[in-house]
């Protein structure tokens, strides 16, 4: 039943689906939908933007939709209301995966207010870092918003471990790379430059010649696939360094585990980049299985890893591309 409401919650409503479209996604497939009803928003998955050879069960879809909740969490915090979230309300319409309404009003505090001012600034990198170090309160810091979202932050510390996690990421990417149906996928979501499309990867968005980064090189996806594409402007031989290797995990792995790892991602990446950090993301080697209990088992002490990523400063400014909210709403 659609009931009436103020045009005060409607406003903060739509505004909340407007944010939720900012959210990092694998390859940018931003594969969620909303339907407001009343004062409701549910939130579900696409199927049909799930990547069906790198993600054949959905974990990947439902992190990154997870990280398009988080979103609507906070601004509804943001414009002074309670978010009353239902995760996983209905067990025979598995595509719905919450439902969020604006609760009791509430005074938003400044970490708040810190992050929501970051979800449209934050974006996703995809070359080598600066070399400055992040501040170690910083990676405190961000290690506890993880754990605020029922997930663990695992900084690799060790120069044995991150030279593993490189070598897999390498060897993964090297297998995709030879195998029909991964490189037609990331076709698929390969934009090339001038492209009008609000989807997938932008040309811009990777460097045209990139470098290895050091002291230890993380294979980048093959988005240009030999074409002449890319941004020159990351070209800079200060952009070149690892930065702090990290593995976001949870203790499970069911639908409810990749829910919560995407709000987490989400929250530890608007903390990270309100104190000037960026993150690359390295999916390939959780995207085979052997591979992907290697690391769980070897370098995640059973935990179960959700996402490998770099975090460092960036110096390049590179814009982000997202379908408008009117693209993936429905109203009732």
């Amino acid at each position: 039943m659609n009931t009436r409401v103020s045009g005060a919650v409607a406003d903060a409503v739509h505004t909340a689906v407007e944010a939720a479209v900012w959210a990092p996604s694998v390859h940018n497939t931003q594969p969620w939908s909303f339907a407001v009803s009343g004062d409701e928003i549910a939130l579900r998955a696409d199927p049909d933007r799930r990547l069906h050879v790198a993600d054949p069960e959905g974990r990947q879809m439902l992190i990154s939709c997870g990280a398009a909740l988080f979103n609507v969490r906070l601004t509804l915090s943001a414009l002074g209301y309670e978010p009353e979230v239902r995760a996983l309300p209905d067990a025979d319409r598995p595509l719905l995966l919450a439902t969020i309404r604006p609760g009791a009003r509430v005074e938003p505090g400044e970490h708040t207010r810190l992050l929501h001012a970051e979800v449209e600034r934050r974006r996703t990198h995809r070359a080598g870092f600066a070399a400055l170090p992040a501040p170690e309160h910083v990676i405190e810091a961000l290690t506890a918003q993880a754990g605020a979202e029922r997930a663990d932050l695992v900084t690799i510390e060790s120069e044995a471990g991150v030279r593993v996690l490189a070598a897999l990421t390498n060897a993964a990417q090297d297998v995709q790379s030879q195998d029909r149906a991964f490189a037609l996928e990331v076709m698929r979501w390969s934009r090339p430059p001038g492209s009008a499309r609000r989807d997938g990867v932008p040309a811009r968005s990777y460097p045209a010649a990139p470098r290895r980064t050091s002291p230890q090189h993380f294979a980048q996806r093959d988005y240009a696939r030999g074409q002449a594409w890319g941004s020159q402007a990351d070209d800079l031989p200060v952009s070149t360094a690892t930065g702090l290797v990290a593995v976001l995990t949870t203790l499970g792995d069911c639908r409810e585990d990749w829910l919560a790892a995407g709000q987490a991602l989400q929250r530890v990446l608007l903390h990270a980049s309100a104190y000037g950090l960026s993150a690359a993301f390295h999916t390939q080697a959780l995207e085979m299985h052997d591979l992907r209990e290697f690391i769980r088992r070897n370098l995640c002490a059973g935990a179960h890893p959700q996402m490998i990523m770099r975090l460092g400063f960036a110096l390049d400014e590179t814009g982000s591309i997202r379908r408008p909210s009117s693209d993936v709403l429905e109203e009732d």
